[in-house]
């Protein structure tokens, strides 16, 4: 027998013969799931999978999930318990091709308590990014920590370190080489019984070599970064995984992400930039563009410096392109309801038409 509550499990008995679970790991459509009873495998229960309108309702790694147990084969997942906290990116499909076909809320994890924003501290670096993905983890409901790595390759880190706390005032900020495995006792706060954390960064920056290192083990397999240019990784981790560590604690690992989108990020936005919201709120006029406005505090703050320029620019950013998520989201979601009550009303008007002949 499994005591789920070291899986972070605290709520009630199911009714219906059912038991609760949490998901481990998903492949395709099946998953794995962790019980009472031991692991399981699983897919979605139809009436499940027609019910939920949108992808948001299926159900990730590290999702507790209500199961519908087989023990002599596939079991069923009958329905998603709620989230204390999920991180989630916007998928923009069709933009590759230079246009945006749809956009929709990519839960990439759930239910943990720390997000791990892993980057490398050769070529990989890019404060930038680093802080757009703290405005998506505060979004989350998780804790976030900047995790360095590599910290063996540049005798420096300890700039990119101070760039850091600079961009994003009061995050934790570590740096560790899983290769030397020094740093690794920064995860000691952190990384405590029934507590889960979800390293996220891009690809090659050491998400599986650093969960090794605190594994003491290989529980994933590591492939070498190319020597002509350090910074690209190669792709290690291609499903998203939880993992038990000896600690007790729970890692769930990540396939490395090309690009994070904001979603529905307005709220820690305003966390992560409350002096530049503060500064704008004393500007004169309300709908102050900022340029040469008479009593524009904002401009007022970036000449005495008051305002950081590059923190300004990163706020514009991160609202401009929340915006677009938001603005674009919201009318393709009016559009699908739309042609939801067009395609109702034709199956009435022809079942009218029937009715009368």
């Amino acid at each position: 027998m499994i005591d789920l509550t070291d899986y972070g499990y605290d709520g009630p008995e199911l009714p219906g013969g059912l038991i609760p679970g949490r998901v481990t790991e998903q492949q395709r459509d099946l998953y794995t799931i962790i019980t009472f009873r031991g692991e399981a495998q699983a897919v979605l229960k139809g009436s499940f999978l027609h019910g939920a309108e949108e992808r948001v309702s299926y159900p990730c790694v590290g999702d507790f999930v209500a199961l519908r147990l087989n023990e002599n084969g596939v079991s069923q997942i009958s329905g998603l318990l709620p989230r204390r906290s999920k991180f989630s990116r916007a998928d923009l499909s069709g933009h590759a091709e230079g246009y945006v076909k749809t956009i929709l809320e990519q839960v990439v994890a759930a239910n943990f308590d720390y997000v791990f924003i892993l980057s490398s501290v050769n070529n990989d670096f890019n404060v930038n990014r680093i802080a757009r993905y703290i405005t998506q983890a505060r979004q989350s409901g998780g804790q976030p920590v900047v995790v360095l790595t590599k910290s063996d390759l540049n005798p420096g880190y300890g700039e990119l370190i101070a760039e850091v706390n600079a961009a994003a005032p009061g995050v934790p900020v570590c740096a560790v080489s899983s290769r030397e495995r020094t740093g690794l006792e920064a995860f000691g706060d952190y990384l405590k019984p029934g507590k889960t954390a979800v390293f996220l960064g891009m690809s090659g920056v050491g998400k599986s070599s650093l969960l090794n290192a605190l594994a003491d083990e290989e529980l994933m397999a590591v492939k070498e970064t190319r020597s002509v240019d350090d910074s690209k990784g190669r792709h290690t981790t291609t499903h998203r995984h939880l993992f038990m560590l000896p600690s007790g604690a729970m890692v769930i690992d990540t396939p490395g992400m090309r690009e994070l989108g904001l979603f529905g990020a307005d709220e820690a936005i305003e966390v992560n930039f409350s002096g530049a919201e503060e500064i704008i709120s004393r500007c004169r006029f309300s709908d102050c563009r900022h340029g040469n406005e008479p009593g524009c505090a904002v401009k007022r703050a970036l000449s005495d410096g008051t305002l950081d320029q590059k923190t300004w620019e990163r706020y514009l950013a991160q609202k401009r392109e929340n915006k677009f998520v938001d603005d674009r989201a919201g009318y393709l979601s009016d559009k699908k309801e739309w042609g939801k009550s067009v395609s109702k009303m034709s199956r009435q008007m022809k079942k009218a038409g029937k009715m009368k002949r």
